[in-house]
């Protein structure tokens, strides 16, 4: 008796297996899911780089190694299509971010009907990409739509053409539209995060005398820090990988002005049919967006860290 009080029983091998499992198996399903949707498909993208993959080849299939990068640093068009991925990326999180602020700062403001207002500046989140990228193409043309007859009474137009016809402007199309369609996801995160930060922290700085540029300086913009850092993250990877608007107004044209990455990505593979090389080009885009999230996410830190 005593012998047995002194040396509790360990528990037999497998219910000490099953206690260390549990977690694992309540997670599996979820797990098994990622792995099935996401995983799974990410593996073969890759390997389909490496191999020539044409749909209306039976033959094709074989391993070529890195032919398709080799093909693609010869690539003229791929070039283009990252200057304009740079260009479009840039001037749509850059304009969404600014609107965006603007607007979570109006909507901070108590005001008669705000609930409404705040339900109207939402609206365009809620429109699928492809209607948004259909009406904004009707709204630029000048035949039904308003947008050139009144960017040639402003002076903006020498004439009201189409500018998703003109090379040079034609990329300004997808952005604007890009822009209203997108302007939603900047004022909502942003308002929330308004709306975390403490009232007697301005009132202080009221009293202490700040105006009200002060106290956006020094009290809102900190507090907001964190919040933008990530809103831009995610931003920028999604409208890099984002072709709906661009493939619905322009399709890369005229003369591949406004064909960027992904877009010439599903070219390849779904005009082509090429999917090897659309997966190479595709590994490419997804480097480089994984690089350019490690730097926002050191940023980020280094600002928490700072703090």
């Amino acid at each position: 008796m005593t012998h047995a009080a002194h040396h509790p029983a360990t528990k037999p091998f497998r219910k000490r297996f099953a206690d260390a499992a549990e977690p694992y198996l309540y997670s599996a399903p979820a797990l098994i899911l990622i792995v099935a949707v996401m995983l799974v498909p990410l593996v073969l993208g890759i390997s389909y780089a490496f191999r020539d993959i044409q749909l209306l080849n039976p033959f094709s299939g074989r391993f070529i190694g890195l032919d398709h990068f080799r093909a693609l640093g010869q690539d003229q068009a791929f070039f283009r299509a990252l200057r304009n991925t740079l260009w479009w990326t840039g001037a749509s999180v850059f304009l969404q971010f600014v609107f965006g602020l603007i607007l979570a700062l109006l909507l901070d403001k108590p005001f008669a009907g705000r609930g409404l207002a705040q339900a109207l500046c939402f609206l365009p989140w809620a429109v699928p990409s492809f209607l948004a990228g259909l009406n904004w193409a009707w709204l630029f043309n000048p035949v039904i739509g308003p947008l050139p007859h009144w960017m040639y009474a402003f002076g903006i137009l020498d004439a009201p053409n189409n500018i998703l016809s003109d090379p040079q402007l034609a990329m300004w199309g997808p952005i604007i539209a890009n822009v209203w369609w997108g302007i939603p996801f900047f004022a909502i995160t942003l308002l929330a995060a308004l709306q975390a930060i403490p009232r007697d922290l301005y009132e202080a700085a009221s009293i202490d005398g700040a105006g009200p540029v002060q106290r956006f300086i020094s009290i809102t913009l900190p507090f907001l820090a964190p919040t933008i850092a990530i809103t831009i993250l995610l931003r920028t990877v999604w409208i890099s990988n984002f072709a709906d608007l661009i493939v619905v107004m322009t399709n890369g044209g005229p003369a591949d002005r406004t064909q960027i990455v992904a877009s010439y990505i599903f070219t390849q593979a779904f005009k082509r049919l090429d999917f090897g090389y659309a997966s190479a080009i595709a590994l490419v885009l997804l480097v480089l967006l994984l690089v350019y999230s490690l730097l926002i996410v050191l940023l980020r830190q280094t600002l928490l860290n700072k703090d």
